[in-house]
């Protein structure tokens, strides 16, 4: 089969899975702390190495395939809640909490306390304490009427006594982030490092650093070239259905 065949439909194939990343971003363009994907491409040939290739399979197989996606960790907007537990991350790191399959992190801070005075996030994970050699240990506030502080560096008080300091770690560049869900996020284990170049805000969130008008934007522009590769496709198809027919009506 011709080589155009593969190509148009590879370049088809990878705009649709490109669609998915783009449509994710602008679903969770308002998710406090989200960090967008964005996807590239690279050649097919380059895909499968390390497998030696031939001059001739260079020279057919030179189409784009997805690649994969990057993370984007750029930092979001910190927006005032005036929630006293709520927190908005400024600078590079992340927050540990704890879910039903082991640690995470995140940047979303929307917390709350649950019937334990246990400070969780939204879907009832445990926010972690800082420990020494990273022992882990659930934030838990003392019952009493004392105003919840958090102060820049993390430090947990109520009614002026610390409580425990927020477990907030960072990754060294290169590090392998994995989203899951949402607004949290997969790190290899012993990567994280204590965060240095972070500060914390109480009573605020971090907005998402998904844009809204470049993810529609490029939602448009893909859906155009997809559709271009599916006529290529159609046309093609087409033009190998009439050739096959001519060819086997001469045998």
């Amino acid at each position: 089969m011709d080589s155009g065949f593969y190509s148009a439909f590879a370049g088809y194939s990878a705009r649709i899975q490109a669609l998915d990343v783009v449509a994710n971003n602008l679903a969770n363009a308002s998710t406090n702390g989200f960090k967008a994907q964005h996807a590239f491409y690279r050649s097919f040939s380059e895909w499968l190495q390390p497998i030696p290739a031939s001059p001739i399979n260079l020279a057919v197989n030179e189409y784009g395939v997805l690649g994969g996606t990057r993370l984007d960790l750029s930092q979001g907007t910190a927006l005032s809640t005036g929630n006293d537990t709520d927190v908005a991350l400024q600078g590079t790191g992340f927050i540990a909490i704890l879910t039903a399959a082991g640690i995470r992190y995140t940047r979303d801070g929307s917390f709350v306390l649950d019937k334990n005075r246990n400070l969780v996030t939204q879907k009832g994970e445990q926010v972690l304490s800082e420990q020494p050699n990273e022992r882990i240990q659930p934030i838990q506030l003392p019952a009493g009427s004392g105003k919840m502080t958090i102060s820049s560096d993390g430090s947990v008080s109520v009614g002026g006594a610390l409580v425990a300091k927020l477990r907030i770690e960072d990754f060294p560049p290169g590090t392998t982030l994995t989203q899951e869900g949402a607004s949290n996020l997969v790190a290899p284990a012993g990567a994280g490092q204590p965060a240095t170049n972070v500060s914390v805000l109480q009573g605020s969130l971090e907005s998402s650093n998904s844009d809204t008008v470049s993810s529609t934007v490029a939602i448009l522009d893909l859906e155009r070239t997809a559709q271009t590769f599916e006529r290529a496709l159609s046309i093609m198809h087409n033009e190998f259905n009439k050739t096959a027919a001519t060819d086997i009506g001469r045998i």
